[in-house]
């Protein structure tokens, strides 16, 4: 017969094979459960991922929607009046449209490219104005003015350009047009002209931080005198209006724009020379601006926001190339 102590030295060797077995099984549930909360996680992020892509898409064709809708307004709103000869759709020099829709409440900003000074006319001392304006220091705003005149100016052999040598030092090398401006992003190519200069560092304007954008300021379509509803406040400055009277202005169309004629002759008058540069609304050529915001199901707003734009051009009844009354979208922007 085996011995006690033979006895004893197997349920010892028993109970260790024993806790050998549940701490395996012990550390096997844990491993499973951390790659379960794993995948869970996984799982989950990948819903919220695709619900948030499945509301950005949604977002988008609203917007999209939004921009057309908000067209037909404009170009109703100089033949439908009530009763009272109140425009029923859009009153001409109005900042924006409010649109709602089922699942969605959208603004959409009209932008007149009279708001923006003209990238291919404005004097040298305007842009410089502008640029310092926008944050710019002093000499790289006389700089980058004077890069913008050189682009659009002819050259001859007899007299070439300062910068041509500039521009073929880079890689890949290219040489300016030396002719007008075709497209605003033409300014992306112009010597001193940064990405963060022309987008701008600030989602609201430089508001909060940052600062706006140039492209938001000057445009191939632009104008000697601006919209006093939407031009930016760099824009005001740079036609010689006095800061404190730009920023009062602002407060003023913020409460509600500025569409009385009277109103705005007697605004004019009292800004001097520089008040004349001013107008209310534009010609033909509109930036339209919506931003939608999802309603939840239960009717409030989400927090999410998302913009796209278009570049619009108007043909109203008897324009001078004698096109059927409509509108052409020149440009879309998916991401405004």
């Amino acid at each position: 017969m085996p011995s006690m102590l033979t006895c004893r030295s197997s349920r010892r060797q028993a109970r260790a094979s024993r806790g050998s077995a549940l701490l395996t099984v012990l550390w096997l549930t844990a491993a499973l459960s951390a790659i379960g909360l794993a995948l869970a996680n996984n799982v989950r992020g990948e819903t919220e991922r695709a619900a948030t892509a499945l509301d950005d898409t949604r977002a988008y064709f609203i917007a999209r929607g939004a921009i057309e809708r908000a067209a037909l307004h404009i170009q109703w709103g100089r033949f439908y009046h009530t009763p009272d000869n109140q425009p029923m759709y859009f009153r001409y020099g109005s900042p924006s449209i409010d649109l709602d829709f089922p699942s969605a409440s959208v603004r959409v900003e009209v932008i007149p490219e009279t708001s923006k000074l003209s990238i291919n006319a404005a004097p040298p001392q305007e842009l410089f104005a502008l640029l310092a304006a926008l944050g710019e220091p002093e000499n790289r705003a006389l700089a980058i003015a004077g890069a913008i005149v050189d682009w659009r100016t002819p050259v001859t052999p007899e007299r070439p350009s300062a910068f041509d040598a500039i521009y073929l030092s880079q890689s890949p090398s290219f040489l300016p047009r030396h002719a007008s401006f075709l497209e605003n992003e033409e300014l992306l190519l112009v010597q001193g002209i940064t990405p963060d200069l022309y987008y701008g560092t600030s989602l609201d304007g430089g508001v909060s931080g940052g600062h706006p954008a140039l492209r938001d300021c000057v445009s191939i379509f632009g104008s000697s005198s601006v919209d006093v509803n939407s031009a930016r406040r760099e824009t005001m400055i740079a036609l010689g209006v006095p800061p404190a009277d730009v920023d009062a202005i602002i407060q003023r169309r913020r409460r509600t724009p500025i569409l009385d004629p009277q109103e705005f002759r007697e605004l004019q008058n009292s800004l001097g020379p520089a008040g004349f540069r001013l107008r209310i609304g534009g010609n033909t050529i509109y930036t339209l601006r919506a931003t939608v915001r999802l309603k939840t199901a239960g009717g409030s707003l989400s927090a999410m926001r998302r913009s796209a734009g278009a570049l619009v051009k108007f043909n109203f009844p008897g324009n001078y190339a004698g096109k059927p009354p409509g509108h052409e979208v020149l440009r879309w922007y998916d991401r405004f």
